[in-house]
């Protein structure tokens, strides 16, 4: 004769797993909180870096050089390539173009082209 099964509620795993997530972020907000003082010691480390190195800017992606340093990026850098095809970095639809544009327009007399 076989013993019958004993009776688990469904809700069970799913209170299971939410304390074991619960547990997780615990963990990590405990983490974050005793190593606080080491990421601020190395991030000031790092400022002092930039600043006597005369750094300008981070960069975010390792991909073209338009989003690479999208401070020092022309304005026509994505479009040197070819001008009239898409974007075929993936960093490219993250970083917005650069600016401010200017006034600057397209013109036929002398006074529009040289503003």
């Amino acid at each position: 004769m076989t013993q019958p099964r004993p009776y688990r509620r469904p809700s069970t795993p799913v209170f299971t797993a939410l304390g074991l997530l619960l547990a997780l972020a615990v963990a990590q907000g405990g983490h974050a909180l005793a190593t606080a003082p080491q990421q601020a010691a190395r991030l000031a480390a790092n400022r002092q870096i930039v600043h006597d190195l005369g750094l300008s800017d981070l960069a975010l992606f390792t991909e073209a050089r338009y989003t690479r340093h999208p401070a020092l990026a022309d304005h026509a850098a994505p479009f040197q390539d070819a001008p009239g095809s898409f974007e075929h970095f993936p960093s490219g639809s993250f970083v917005p173009p650069a600016g401010p544009w200017g006034t600057a327009r397209l013109g036929f007399d002398a006074q529009e082209v040289t503003q």
